[in-house]
């Protein structure tokens, strides 16, 4: 096993009060350490291990030293929660070999006052930019489904212009249209559904063969990158046809011209907005100028294609004749569906009445009414033509369900200091990465923080796959309320552990995954953390063979 110690940041107020009785939330009592014994030993929790509890002056009296806390759900966030902040090193808990009942016993404790590790004082402090941009490795799906989209495009580009592709030649702003409609069917929420409702439904039975289903998902959460090529596709072929527009403008008019460089503009305009830089240090900008430019340029867009199609280049006027000219362009179907795409999802919006509760400062639970299926992701807005906002959703699939912000940014921290009492929602929900547990046999779920919020819905309702829940969490009661807790009581202690980092100190969440796995027997881990916490995690688990997801940027 690796012994290295991982660096990993928890989501922020993430403790919870130690009880007696026998639960996941219990804390075992370690033994005194025996010299040369192995550190980090991990088991599944057993019911025959006595636990202590812990008052609350011994939590009270804990070192706090609060890292990143994205839990990659809620994107808004404040440049100061992005700082990133050395962890102290780790004092595994040993096994009491005299006490062999003792040895099944998840005992992962920490002292907070040692000093830190060579390792964790070595490595270099990286941003979560860099995190984001490279850490995953240059050859991510995401990545290679951005270059393959580029690459198709660039090739027939390259054959229009030497005169092997007469049809793109002749044709294209067809092709820019056909990329715009393509990275708008990738962002689409009820596509998506349909997508991954179709792929658990035809993949998720035990016979599919596992490498498939691996397959799938890196696809799956992979989307962007197609969104994203599609979108610097569109701005090459638009160029290509402005070049032999101006070639030939002879057969135009300037109005056309203008119009086409107008929305080359906005659409350059959007993708420049959408870069990693812009919209991990400013995302609402990012959101809002991504949202207007796109619109103002499917306007543009109508009227570019009613004007080329009315254009008559021998009489150089335009006609108010269009009639089946326009139905038989395949521009107009294109853009129709564009049109359609880009709409519905904000005909379905409505201003609902919520609950908000905040146990602390730290966190809010936010109620809705109706059920919502398990591993299902929810939109919600204080002002809908700004900003919007993506959370997990908790659910029990009857009659209402709860999204968990933690305070992390401007809107989220709104939450808990002025509750509103009404909220913008999109009805038609998004799936996410949760969503594909339904495709395996046995899963192992790793949160930390407010990130368990897209994974206790397959505890409150029935789940084809048999799911273990690893939780590494600081103050649930106290910073999410009781109800949280409940939750996750209640279950087995080999399906719900739960490591208090106020207790124990934050863990070595990789080993710990790892070790979990192979005793769950799981086919698959998925994690929600911060995007190094996921990276962490999932990396060791591909090092050590174990499938492991994790989200990833712009998935």
């Amino acid at each position: 096993m690796d012994k290295s110690l991982a660096r990993f940041f928890s989501c922020r107020g993430v403790s919870f009060e130690i009880k007696s009785h026998a639960s996941q939330f219990n804390v075992v009592t370690p033994a005194d350490p025996i010299e040369g014994s192995e550190s980090g030993r991990l088991g599944l929790p057993s019911s025959r291990v006595s636990s202590s509890q812990v008052s609350p002056s011994l939590m009270e009296s804990q070192v706090r030293i609060d890292g990143c806390h994205l839990c990659d759900i809620d994107v808004d966030i404040d440049e100061d929660d992005m700082l990133d902040i050395p962890l102290e090193a780790l004092e595994e808990g040993n096994v009491d070999k005299e006490n062999p009942k003792k040895q099944s016993a998840l005992v992962y404790s920490a002292n907070r006052h040692e000093q830190p590790s060579k390792f964790a004082v070595a490595r270099k402090q990286k941003s979560r930019l860099s995190i984001i941009l490279f850490d995953r490795g240059l050859f991510t799906v995401y990545k290679r489904l951005f270059i393959t989209s580029i690459t198709l495009n660039i090739v027939g580009l390259i054959l229009a212009a030497i005169g092997y592709f007469p049809y793109a030649m002749n044709n294209a702003a067809l092709f820019s249209i056909a990329n715009i409609f393509s990275l708008t069917l990738c962002r689409s929420e009820a596509f998506l559904r349909v997508v991954f409702w179709l792929a658990v439904k035809i993949l998720g039975h035990s016979w599919v063969p596992i490498c498939i289903k691996y397959v799938t998902t890196s696809l799956l959460q992979s989307l962007g990158g197609i969104h994203s090529g599609c979108g610097v596709s569109s701005i090459a072929w638009l160029i290509y046809s402005l070049v032999l527009t101006l070639k030939y403008q002879d057969n135009t008019s300037p109005v056309l011209i203008a119009v086409a460089s107008t929305i080359l503009g906005l659409i350059s305009v959007s993708s420049l907005a959408a870069f990693p830089l812009v919209r991990h240090l400013h995302h609402n900008v990012f959101e809002r100028t991504h949202r207007f430019a796109g619109w103002s340029a499917l306007v543009l867009l109508w009227a570019f294609l009613i004007l080329t199609i009315s254009y008559d280049p021998m009489t150089k006027s335009f006609s108010n004749h269009l009639g089946l000219k326009l139905v038989k362009r395949q521009e107009f179907w294109f853009t129709l569906a564009i049109t359609v795409l880009i709409i519905s999802p904000w005909l379905t919006i409505r201003r609902v009445a919520v609950r908000i509760t905040s146990a602390s400062g730290h966190a809010a639970l936010i109620k809705f009414q109706g059920g919502v299926k398990a591993g299902i992701l929810g939109r919600i807005s204080p002002s809908p033509l700004s900003e919007w906002h993506a959370f997990g959703i908790i659910s029990d699939g009857k009659s209402e369900h709860i999204m968990l912000a933690g305070a992390v940014g401007d809107f989220t921290k709104s939450l808990v200091i002025n509750p509103p009492s009404h909220l913008w929602v999109r009805q038609v929900h998004l799936p996410g990465l949760p969503y594909l547990v339904n495709m395996y046999d046995r899963v192992l779920l790793v949160a930390t923080g407010s990130g368990i919020c897209v994974f206790l819905s397959f505890l409150l309702q029935p789940c084809r796959a048999s799911v273990c829940l690893l939780w590494v969490a600081k103050g649930v009661e106290q910073n999410f309320g009781s109800e949280i807790k409940e939750m996750v009581s209640g279950h087995p202690r080999d399906k719900v552990i739960v490591h208090d980092t106020a207790v124990h100190g934050r863990p070595n969440l990789s080993n710990m995954s790892i070790e979990t796995a192979k005793k769950w027997r799981a086919e698959v881990v998925i994690v929600t953390s911060n995007p190094e916490g996921s990276r962490d995690v999932v990396n060791a688990c591909k090092s050590a063979g174990i499938t492991a997801f994790g989200p990833i940027w712009d998935s």
